[in-house]
């Protein structure tokens, strides 16, 4: 049980960022669709080609089987990629600063960039890189990257009231002194 009482911090927050992320990116998809490929749900339909193949590479209107498949696909690997970072940060309190959840944040989001794009074979690659400039995919990946940093900067503070990680204390509580060693007279 210890155990994932010590993940359920960082579970949430990839939930929570994850989310957070997903939702900004997708607005961002959207816009970017609508005025780069003449519809919002472009992009998102694109989405779904690792099941659809290209058919949903050109798909223009929103439907349930595109929009959805391809809605639901950028939400889950964007909770991963918070899964990924969150699971980083966990240990390492540097992480959990301003400073430290901003650049994981952009960190997290330039590696799912590459993942996606150098690393991930055609068919598992976003698909929006067909309807939307390079440009918006910077957008994209950045408002990515916003979603995940807002995400981890709400849920940071929780970290002092539990365990510290690094520590084995409570924060505020110094670390237990180590006992003397027994003397032999």
């Amino acid at each position: 049980m210890q155990t994932v009482k010590h993940w359920r911090l960082p579970l949430l927050q990839a939930l929570l960022a994850g989310s957070l992320g997903s939702v900004l990116s997708t607005v961002a998809l959207a816009a970017a669709g609508r005025r780069q490929a003449g519809s919002a749900a472009a992009p998102l339909n694109a989405i779904s080609h690792w099941y659809w193949k290209d058919e949903a590479l050109h798909r223009q209107e929103a439907d349930l089987t595109h929009t959805a498949a391809g809605y639901l696909t950028h939400h889950g690997v964007s909770i991963f990629w918070a899964a990924v970072h969150a699971a980083l940060a966990h240990r390492r309190p540097a992480l959990r600063t301003g400073a430290g959840v901003v650049a994981g944040a952009i960190a997290t989001s330039a590696a799912a960039c590459f993942a996606d794009f150098r690393l991930a074979p055609h068919r598992f690659t976003p698909g929006y890189e067909h309807r939307l400039s390079r440009s918006a995919l910077l957008v994209v990946y950045a408002a990515f990257a916003v979603g995940l940093g807002a995400g981890a900067l709400a849920l940071r503070g929780r970290y002092r009231d539990g365990q510290d990680p690094d520590r084995g204390s409570a924060p505020g509580q110094a670390a237990a002194a180590p006992k003397p060693a027994a003397s032999h007279k």
